[in-house]
């Protein structure tokens, strides 16, 4: 598959939380459209893991526009795949403009990673992609995390399952698992967890429908056959708010740490 299909750079989700046991009838109605992302090919479960270090600010602006409930916001946070050295990470921008997810990273070499967040331009060998996108979706990227002097926060991963048209990116439908998250203070991207608290309840699975344009035929007979109900599920916000209480905003009860 010569796509990057994680990218679809503007589209539209809807997501649900299905029970494990829904989740394996669905995985079986999806295959009848799409293809198995080339990454879960071949592996036990179909899915790889996909890790996340977002990035906010002191007063944690970048959650509090989410949970106000603002139209236009964004996200800030490098994703990851492994600790393998010689494969990239990606910074990322995950805007929401009213209804639409506008999406833009970059791959850099692990080794650049500091000097970027630094506001270095990246050397060109350090940059795995030269797009005229991809290159200002990085300096979007430092703009916004110098501007509000961002700093790491938390460290979310969990096991994706994904499937994809191979011949276009116009749909794509992933199921999320094993959705877990640490405070992350400080640049690390490691990909073990230590007491990680677990965001996701007991046997759910985060199912999310993609798509660029209308929203296709068959995936409203998906919805109609297993009687899905929308639902929100941004894995940031749900961390935060689990791991630091959902009566409480979180800079409340970190603000030692930075002292």
């Amino acid at each position: 598959m010569s796509q990057d299909h994680t990218l679809m750079a503007s589209r539209y989700e809807l997501k649900y939380l299905i029970p494990e046991a829904l989740a394996f009838r669905v995985r079986h109605f999806v295959a009848q459209h799409l293809e198995i992302d080339e990454f879960g090919l071949g592996q036990p479960d179909l899915s790889y893991p996909v890790h996340s270090l977002y990035f906010d600010c002191n007063d944690w602006t970048i959650y509090g526009r989410t949970i106000n409930g603002d139209r236009n916001r964004y996200k800030l946070r490098i994703r990851y795949y492994s600790e393998d050295p010689r494969i990239p990470v990606f910074f990322e921008i995950k805007r929401r403009e009213k209804d639409v997810i506008l999406k833009h990273r970059c791959g850099v070499r692990r080794e650049a990673v500091q000097d970027v967040l630094a506001g270095f331009d990246p050397r060109s060998a350090d940059l795995v992609s030269k797009t005229v996108e991809d290159l200002e979706a990085l300096r979007e990227f430092s703009r916004l995390h110098q501007c509000l002097q961002a700093r790491p926060r938390l460290h979310v991963a969990y096991r994706r399952e994904a499937y994809v048209n191979d011949y276009n990116n116009e749909v794509r439908v992933t199921m999320d698992r094993q959705v877990q998250a640490v405070p992350c203070l400080h640049l690390r991207l490691p990909t073990v967890m230590e007491n990680p608290y677990i965001c996701t309840d007991d046997g759910l699975v985060i199912l999310e429908l993609k798509f660029t344009s209308r929203f296709p035929a068959w995936y409203r007979e998906l919805v109609e056959t297993f009687s899905l109900t929308q639902t929100g599920g941004a894995k940031y916000v749900e961390s935060a708010a689990r791991h630091f209480g959902r009566n409480q905003h979180p800079r409340d009860q970190i603000r030692n740490l930075w002292l």
